[in-house]
């Protein structure tokens, strides 16, 4: 059976107007796909190998966990040297898989990261004729489909010892960009077509180790109808918050992702309806809470929070009906929790390896691509784990990113190359 559209979700249109508007409803022009919450009404191939349903493969220059995305026959992904000292949007043809052209970045400073994170981290996102990506202390930038800059503006240095990773997110005529970790978190807004400042939301706290707390949130935010009015939604390090996109208010928040080990946030909010689930790091609690309200409702809003025997979480979660399914970062887990209690209603063991990547919908399955760069296809079942396939690219592959799904096709980078997955015609 064909899963609906909604399922249950508000619509959350990250790239506003997009459907109706310039690119083709078929691209995939951001990080989690067209509205931001892992979703894709796409039908693509369940099974596939280095040899089997690979349209190309093309060789990337230095590693990264950014998500490829697509739009108007291009696909545009970022990459770093080991250093950080030269950072690139890079632009391929989506037929070929053949580079059409890249832009560097010059970075000469000292930015800090971990060794699990290159610097390649943040997703570019598009409207259909403009791509804007974040290299972290080297900027924010902005260029046309054809690679030449628009315009650039430098938000200040991310100085954190486990680097940035957070993406962009266009919104009708605006960006958004959650700036952070480090000792200046914030969120902010900026004109698409200028790159104007529009506001700026400071987030309280910061720290770049843990003395005498490990503070961090490497969220991307989401855009959610909250009572007919759309809001954008973020997980910050201890709360999350609901802002006015208009503004930068912060209209709402719910304490409780904080943990004994951190400040923690690795994962993007998820929106099931008028329910929000949020998920710490390092072992950090998961908490459901009802969306809206003003100032802190807490008390009024959260529904439950679970904190004991938490996995390592990084990638996020997706939503289907009444449940959440997630693949941790370690043990190697996937689970299956309640929307409504936060339960687990089963957990089970991933056929190889951990997960950084998020779990991600296409038509009638669930696709999760582990540290292997294995990618595997499961059924949205809450009695158990149905898994259907689980499709490797060859040993010697590794992968932290996110499948990305655009007409029929599933594009997944690894640290090695960028693949284009297609079935037969």
């Amino acid at each position: 059976m064909r899963l609906p559209v909604s399922l249950g979700l508000s619509v959350c249109m990250l790239v506003g107007g997009l459907l109706a508007g310039d690119a083709a409803a078929a691209d995939s022009p951001a990080f989690r796909g067209v509205r931001g919450d892992g979703h894709s009404d796409e039908q693509v191939p369940v099974k596939w190998s280095a040899q089997k349903n690979v349209k190309w493969r093309e060789a990337l220059p230095f590693p990264g966990h950014s998500t490829p995305v697509i739009s108007r026959g291009r696909v545009f992904l970022t990459c770093a040297n080991v250093n950080g000292t030269q950072r690139g949007l890079y632009c391929f043809d989506r037929q070929t898989g053949k580079e059409v052209w890249k832009r560097i970045v010059s970075f000469e400073k000292v930015e800090p990261t971990h060794k699990t994170n290159p610097y390649g981290a943040s997703s570019p996102v598009t409207d259909g004729k403009r791509v804007v990506v974040w290299h972290g202390s080297a900027g924010l930038f902005c260029y046309d489909h054809a690679g030449k800059l628009l315009w650039k503006h430098d938000p200040g240095n991310v100085l954190h010892i486990w680097g940035y990773a957070s993406s962009p997110v266009i919104y009708n005529d605006r960006v958004f960009l959650h700036h952070g970790p480090g000792v200046e978190s914030f969120m902010m807004s900026l004109k698409l077509d200028s790159g104007k400042v529009l506001w700026k939301t400071k987030e309280a706290g910061g720290a770049n180790d843990r003395n005498p707390r490990m503070v961090a949130s490497f969220s991307t935010p989401v855009i959610a109808s909250v009572g007919g009015v759309d809001q954008l939604i973020c997980s910050m390090p201890t709360r999350v918050a609901g802002f006015d996109p208009g503004t930068g208010e912060v209209l709402w928040s719910i304490a409780g992702l904080p943990s004994p080990r951190g400040d923690l946030v690795y994962s993007s909010p998820l929106i099931a309806g008028n329910v929000g689930i949020a998920m710490g790091g390092y072992q950090g609690p998961r908490m459901g809470f009802r969306l809206g309200g003003s100032g802190d409702v807490t008390k009024t809003h959260r529904l439950w929070r679970v904190e004991d025997k938490q996995p390592q979480r990084i990638g996020s979660g997706v939503v289907v009906g009444d449940h959440v399914y997630v693949a941790n970062a370690g043990p190697g887990t996937i689970e299956c929790i309640s929307v409504k209690t936060g339960k687990v209603a089963w957990k089970d063991r991933l056929p190889s390896g951990n997960a950084w990547g998020s779990t991600v919908r296409a038509g009638d399955y669930l696709y999760v691509t582990d540290q292997g760069a294995t990618t595997h296809v499961f059924r949205p079942s809450a009695k158990k784990f149905e898994l259907v396939a689980s499709n490797g690219l060859g040993p010697g592959e590794k992968s932290n990113s996110t499948p990305a799904f655009s007409d029929g096709e599933i594009f997944l980078r690894t640290h090695s190359s960028l693949y284009c997955i297609a079935g037969p015609k």
